[in-house]
């Protein structure tokens, strides 16, 4: 970590809320610690799983106050773009792995003027974004394998994230680095060492006794901690 690092952002994932409730889901994140709001669609396909569609987020966004984070575990999701910014995507994620002309893919969505990011599978190393990370906003790094929330983190994921960010500091890229499945404070701070800038949490937050709204209140003043610890030992290395 260092004073020029970026803070944090959290983005709940709405794979985990209550899918019964999804407006005052929606609502009572209006004031929270939130900087985004994640949304997991999944197409049985790229993924084991079917998750939400146009018509979800469509709905999902008349209520929204935070940017919506669209991470879009389909296959061909270059046919989709536009009708997921028309629905509310403030950014569009798609995965490396279903992208044969992965920097076309990009481009487009640049072009409707949303974020662009691109995902990275478990297996999938970091080092296949060299050509491309210039022109990426986001990466976003699993750290499970995609297609259903609940699943316990990958530690390779800390190696990875710090190879990433090493990656995009040569390369002269400006993305921030999304970290998704299994996020918690167990996690949150080692993440962040390593080089993340937005942490998705999903079970930790909607799962939690005390409610989304204070765990991620939790998170924040924790994060926050942090970066002002760390921030007063590189001021004490100074002197």
């Amino acid at each position: 970590m260092n004073a020029t690092r970026r803070a944090p952002l959290l983005a709940p994932s709405f794979l985990a809320a209550d899918l019964a409730n999804l407006q005052a889901e929606t609502e009572r994140l209006a004031d929270s610690a939130a900087d985004w709001l994640h949304f997991d669609v999944m197409d049985g396909r790229f993924v084991p799983n079917i998750s939400f569609g146009l018509p979800v987020l469509q709905a999902v966004a008349k209520y929204a106050k935070q940017p919506i984070d669209v991470h879009l575990m389909i296959e061909e999701p270059q046919h989709y773009l536009a009708q997921f910014r028309d629905a509310g995507a403030s950014s569009i994620t798609v995965h490396y792995e279903a992208c044969p002309h992965l920097h076309r893919v990009v481009q487009q969505i640049k072009q409707l003027g949303c974020r662009a990011g691109v995902a990275l599978n478990p297996h999938t190393p970091v080092a296949l974004l060299e050509d491309i990370a210039a022109d990426l906003d986001v990466v976003l790094v699993m750290s499970v394998n995609p297609g259903f929330g609940g699943q316990a983190f990958i530690p390779n994921t800390l190696k990875k994230v710090a190879m990433l960010k090493e990656l995009l500091v040569d390369c002269g890229s400006d993305a921030l680095i999304e970290v998704d499945g299994g996020v918690s404070l167990a996690n949150a701070g080692p993440l962040v060492e390593a080089g993340a800038d937005v942490l998705v949490a999903g079970n930790f937050v909607f799962s939690a006794p005390e409610g989304p709204v204070a765990t991620l209140a939790r998170m924040r003043d924790y994060l926050t901690n942090l970066e002002t610890a760390e921030l007063n030992a590189g001021a004490r290395r100074k002197q």
